[in-house]
């Protein structure tokens, strides 16, 4: 569980790395908090089509919010919010991002992190040439249990 928690604290290139990669679906949204419902319930759209259980998917919800809450702040005026989505059998990546010229790593002692860290199964966050993203991924609960649909 050590590992895990580490891993969750990253700052690593690898959210850019998953966002140049072909997304199974992209979102391009105005980088302003009244379109984040939209994300959310994309997210929960994806998530019900790979047979995600309804509490996977409010946790789902929940993080992408959470996500957004820390890197809205961040986004330079006019610049879009970016979501891109790779679905996998009973696993889901999504990764959120904005243009931020002054972007700076988020508080990982902040409410919004805590969150996020809890409900995925692993949070990671890029810094770089203008970009703040935060990519976290969440693996169906109903593979646990050798369910699914």
């Amino acid at each position: 569980m050590d590992t895990r928690t580490k891993e969750r604290h990253m700052v690593t290139g690898q959210v850019s790395a998953t966002t140049e990669e072909h997304a199974d679906v992209e979102l391009r949204l105005p980088a302003d908090n009244a379109y984040v419902s939209v994300l959310r319930t994309t997210t929960a759209g994806l998530a019900a089509r790979l047979d995600f259980t309804i509490d996977d998917i409010e946790d789902l919800r929940i993080a992408v919010g959470e996500a957004c809450a820390m890197i809205l702040p961040q986004a330079d005026s006019g610049s879009d919010l970016r979501a891109w989505f790779h679905l996998q059998p009973g696993r889901l990546i999504i990764t959120v991002g904005v243009e931020a010229a002054a972007a700076v790593a988020p508080d990982y002692d902040s409410f919004a992190w805590q969150v996020l860290t809890t409900l995925a199964t692993s949070a990671e966050v890029d810094v770089r040439h203008g970009l703040i993203a935060v990519s976290m991924s969440m693996e169906s609960s109903a593979l646990s249990f050798g369910g699914g649909s």
